[in-house]
């Protein structure tokens, strides 16, 4: 073990004889100018990372703009989620009531306005008519015929007809609701949907033209529920 010992400690002592004395400004001056090389690389390096970025900002916003195509941006309520409106996708204005007007009947497969009348109709008086729609005079005592705001014709079918009558008419496929403490019933009639409803002691019947779909259900009753009978 000691032989071993002494071999290396003498290796060990040629190793430290070979090397050359150590130059410490050279040294220095060589860990200088390496520090200054690592610190143009850093900053040639930063120059060109930045330059990089704003190219992709620039690329960005190019595709954005085109992918828009002049549409806005429209908040749906989630904070990461946005929807495409073009102009031509803005909401319509609600239409405005005159003051002390009714309101008018607005459905979804209605395109019959019903807005505030203010003249009677002889027996008949209805706080509610179709927009656009006129009374045919002379005006029977039972008897209304409201002609359309575009078809002037001598065809009764194409027009609403409001007749009083003691009694209620037969009509087939009824439909029977109630509301107001009146009871209505609605149907058909000569192939034309209809509606009665009792007023006092007697019964309204309201005729719709023949093949209309701008009436349904819901319209035709609340405007027999404006009408009154004398």
């Amino acid at each position: 073990m000691d032989e071993v010992k002494k071999l290396l400690e003498g290796f060990a002592d040629r190793a430290a004889d070979g090397l050359p004395s150590a130059d410490i400004e050279a040294d220095v001056a060589r860990g200088r100018r390496a520090l200054r090389r690592i610190k143009r690389r850093r900053r040639v390096t930063g120059v060109l990372c930045a330059a990089a970025v704003s190219a992709a900002v620039l690329a960005i916003g190019d595709q954005v703009k085109w992918w828009n195509n002049g549409s806005s941006q429209v908040a749906t309520g989630d904070s990461d989620t946005t929807v495409a409106a073009t102009a031509s996708e803005t909401a319509k204005p609600t239409p405005m009531l005159a003051e002390g007007s009714e309101a008018i009947s607005t459905y979804a497969d209605s395109m019959v306005e019903l807005v505030a009348n203010r003249q009677p109709w002889n027996t008949i008086g209805c706080s509610l008519a179709p927009k656009g729609w006129t009374p045919e005079t002379p005006i029977a005592a039972d008897r209304v015929v409201l002609s359309g705001p575009t078809v002037r014709t001598a065809d009764v079918a194409t027009k609403v007809v409001l007749q009083a009558a003691p009694q209620a008419r037969s009509l087939t496929a009824v439909r029977v609701t109630g509301s107001g403490g009146k009871t209505f019933h609605i149907g058909t009639l000569n192939g034309r949907l209809t509606g009665q409803v009792k007023l006092t002691d007697r019964w309204l019947l309201v005729e719709l033209p023949a093949g209309n779909a701008d009436w349904n259900d819901q319209t035709l009753q609340r405007f027999m529920a404006s009408c009154t009978v004398k």
